[in-house]
């Protein structure tokens, strides 16, 4: 997982490895353009500024990325609204350079507890980014999403743009000390080969180009639910090893948790993110 996962810094840190559609036809909506509109890299990673579907343009912006791509997080362990002062780089749409920096004032949240996920809350609002930079949010899904759904996963950190669909989803994901629930396994697709770096891309749905997923982890050689080698655990606690295999995790999820001025609130109804 670790190359994969932190990239290049990844490497140097631990040393090891932790579709083209059919035409639409006159009863199905085309698909929406994905470029690389708010995304942004990360000096580790890849992210993106997302919106949840009760925040206001006058919130302070969130971005999303992994929790390992904040650190190696201990299984159980979960940050709630900590000082920050992370930058990230905001691509152009084309992905050929950056349209300034954006500076974050909390870690807003981050674990590696049933999801593997962060929020970053911004020193600037939708409103604002938009306006400087004239670039916009991804909006965050707040469905869970379908098998067979076209996704990309686009990458900030290499620039590049990944294509295949939802294969399926596993009950359990278990990664050394690590378990996520209901992930996201990606098509076996040549195109959808993620490599180091592109941890903390968003998964967006082509038809909708909300963001329905974080791209995490994928197994590297075959073992068994070691570092870097995830395992698929049904609900009868089988376990299946899939070499080669790439995952992401479901982020609908978020909304819930999110209360007035786009805070995160685990105490709120329907949140199910793993409280400290």
């Amino acid at each position: 997982m670790s190359r994969r996962l932190f990239g290049l810094f990844a490497i140097t840190l631990i040393g090891g490895t932790l579709l083209a559609g059919s035409p639409a036809s006159a009863t199905t909506a085309p698909a929406v353009t994905v470029d690389f509109t708010g995304i942004v890299a990360l000096s580790n990673c890849s992210g993106s500024v997302v919106k949840p579907a009760a925040a206001s343009v006058n919130d302070p912006a969130l971005v999303l990325s992994n929790g390992h791509c904040v650190k190696l997080m201990a299984a159980g362990e979960v940050i709630v609204d900590q000082s920050s002062t992370r930058t990230f780089s905001l691509l152009n749409a084309a992905g050929t350079g950056t349209l300034g920096t954006l500076r974050a004032t909390r870690l807003a949240y981050a674990t590696m507890t049933g999801t593997d996920v962060s929020l970053y809350r911004l020193n600037q609002t939708y409103a604002q980014i938009q306006q400087q930079f004239g670039s916009r949010a991804l909006d965050l899904s707040a469905t869970h999403p379908s098998a067979a759904t076209d996704i990309k996963v686009v990458s900030g950190y290499w620039r590049r743009i990944y294509s295949c669909r939802i294969d399926a989803f596993v009950h359990t994901l278990r990664e050394s000390s690590w378990t996520w629930r209901d992930s996201i396994r990606y098509t076996s697709a040549s195109a959808c080969q993620t490599i180091g770096g592109t941890s903390g891309s968003p998964i967006v749905d082509v038809a909708t180009g909300r963001v329905v997923g974080v791209n995490n982890t994928s197994n590297e050689n075959g073992q068994r639910c070691t570092l870097n080698n995830p395992c698929e655990v049904d609900q009868a606690g089988n376990i299946t090893v899939r070499p080669g295999a790439r995952y992401g995790q479901q982020t609908y999820q978020i909304n819930a948790c999110i209360g007035a001025g786009n805070t995160v609130n685990l105490t709120l109804p329907g949140c199910t993110l793993a409280r400290p």
